[in-house]
Order: structure tokens, then C-alpha cells, then sequence
């Protein structure tokens, strides 16, 4: 199994009124480091790519990213690097790495545009080596600049930040030291959900060592989805038995919903559900459980009481 690690860079418009319908962030340049599975790596992909919707940098982007537009007009068309690069990548097996979880999204939104081939039909696993550094040497839960964990790690700084394939570089040196001192971190695998599921029998269901994950496929509307019985259930993860609720799901912003479940066995469970929208303007949702304390449980069920008592008297 080989590592694809992958960064984009990107421009957009400079007002509203410029963006692109179905292309808010237009890719300007590639760049992977291809590692086989012990962290060896094997080559480098770097191409620029000319602009067909942004003509003027962004007035951020072009003072992060070291890019100038004459540059970009050197480029090729985003068909052509787009298709350039997953043949380079190759046949056999691989996981595509991130710095963060933005770059498969943007290069998938892109494709899209361009009515490219998908690259699955449904969520892709990755690793994202932004999660993976904050779990392996700090608190697990901290998301870093890029260049806080090179300094953290004590890596040489010899190519610039914020191109392409220099922080694809970097990224890959990260990911080479988490293989070799802490490699068991890799089984925290992420998903990306441009393309979520495409029905009940791809639902993403996985375990995690402290939590599990379920993504649902799509739902024309939020009522839909909660309608649901999965979506709603809750499950020990560790016994597998479906748990009565002590505190039935709840929202205290109208974006996270939460509720409270016991496991004779393993004790209280905590539900958390996102309610992501889809590129159609479809819902589906991220469900995640995890195991918590009595001290924690306590905190939840306050917490509900209050936004109950919030909804009975909203002026107070």
C-alpha cells in the first residue's frame, strides 16, 4: 500500500459576486510525494495549472501562496494536470494524505465542474496528517499550522511554505516520522464525504479505539433524515446492544444535536450527530458515539435542561 500525499492551492474570486457557480475555489497547482508503506518515498508530482474561471488573484491568496498570476498563464488546463496526476499515481493500491481535510473536497468539487470522471462513488477514507500529528505528539484534539509541527519535530525548514509541493513535502516527512515512531496511529483514518453515500448498503459504519463513526447516505431534508431509525438509534459500540435513551437528542444550535444513552456493561454513551449538506443541496449525516463518565453524563443532561428551559421561556 502505497501513500499519495497530496496538497492543492487554490484562488477564488475577489467579491460574491464573482464566484463561479459550483466552483468557489479554483485549483492553480498540484503537488504529491509518493511514499511506499514503510515511508520510502518513491517520486514527486508538481504542476501548475491555468486559470479558466479566476483571472486576478485573490488579494489574501496571492500575498499566502507566492503566486502570480503570469506564472499560472505557464500552466495547464485543470483537465489536463487533473488527469496527469492520478496516472501518476498509479495502479497499485494507495491512501491519499492531507495536511487537514479540505484538499480532497476542493479537488473532487473541481472534477465535478469540469465533468470529470469521480474519483468513487461514494466517501473516500484518507489520512489526514493534521489529525494523525495532533493524536501522535500532542493532545489529539489541537489542529497545527503546517510549519508548528515541523518546528514541534525539529525538521529541517529548506523549501518554501505554502507551494504545492513544498508542503506536500513536508507533509510527507511528517507522515514518515509518525510511521516509524508511532505507526499504530495510522488506523485513525478520516473520510472524505464529497460524494456520500449512495444508499443504506454503503452507509459507513466504523470503530474507532474510543468512539465509532456512522455516516449516513443522502436525505432530502433534515425531518427525513431524523426520521430515520439508524440515524436516531443509539448503540454500545463495544457490545453492540441498542440503548434506551436517557436523553433524547437535542440541539442547543441548531447545527450539533446530542443525546445521552446507558450500557449496563460499559456505562454512559454520548451521541453527537452533524448535519452536513451535501454538493446538491441534499442532507446526510455524521453520527459519532463515544463512551463518557458519570461526571460527563452530568454535564450533558444540565445541559439539555437548560436549552429545554431557553425554549419555555425565551425572553429569560
Amino acid at each position: 500500500m502505497n501513500y499519495i500525499v497530496l496538497d492543492l492551492e487554490w484562488n477564488q474570486g475577489n467579491a460574491a459576486r464573482e464566484e463561479a457557480a459550483g466552483l468557489p475555489f479554483e485549483i492553480v497547482e498540484i503537488g504529491a510525494v509518493k511514499l511506499d508503506g514503510q515511508g520510502k518515498k518513491l517520486g514527486e508530482f508538481s504542476q501548475l495549472i491555468r486559470p479558466a474561471v479566476y483571472h486576478e488573484m485573490h488579494q489574501i491568496t496571492g500575498k499566502l501562496i507566492h503566486l502570480q498570476m503570469q506564472e499560472l498563464e505557464a500552466g495547464v488546463p485543470f483537465v489536463q494536470a487533473a488527469e496527469d496526476f492520478l496516472s501518476w499515481c498509479g495502479e497499485d493500491a494507495y491512501w491519499f494524505c492531507t495536511w487537514g481535510n479540505a484538499d480532497l473536497t476542493e479537488l473532487q468539487r473541481n472534477m465535478k465542474f469540469y465533468r470529470m470522471k469521480p474519483l468513487a462513488g461514494g466517501p473516500i477514507a484518507f489520512l489526514d496528517v493534521q489529525k494523525l500529528f495532533s493524536i501522535a505528539f500532542e493532545d489529539g484534539k489541537s489542529r497545527r499550522a503546517l510549519e508548528h509541527a515541523v518546528d514541534l519535530l525539529g525538521l529541517e525548514k529548506d523549501i518554501p511554505f505554502h507551494r504545492a509541493i513544498g508542503d506536500a513535502a513536508y507533509t510527507a516527512v511528517i507522515l514518515e516520522e509518525i510511521l516509524a515512531e508511532k505507526p499504530e496511529i495510522i488506523k485513525n483514518v478520516s473520510y472524505d464525504v464529497f460524494h456520500p453515500p449512495a444508499d443504506r448498503a454503503s452507509e459507513v459504519r466504523v470503530r474507532f479505539g474510543t468512539y465509532a463513526k456512522f455516516i449516513s447516505r443522502e436525505f432530502g431534508s433534515r425531518a427525513e433524515a431524523f426520521a430515520d431509525r439508524e440515524v436516531v438509534s443509539s448503540k454500545c459500540y463495544l457490545c453492540c446492544r441498542n440503548l434506551r435513551k436517557k436523553i433524547r437528542w437535542f440541539s442547543p444550535n441548531g447545527r450539533n444535536y446530542y443525546c445521552l444513552a446507558h450500557c449496563v456493561e460499559h456505562g454512559y454513551l454520548k451521541g453527537k450527530i452533524r448535519v452536513r449538506k451535501s454538493d446538491d443541496d441534499r442532507v446526510y449525516i455524521v453520527k459519532t458515539t463515544k463512551l463518557i463518565s458519570p461526571e460527563e453524563a452530568a454535564l450533558l443532561k444540565k445541559r439539555s435542561e437548560h436549552v429545554r428551559k431557553s425554549r419555555l421561556n425565551p425572553g429569560k
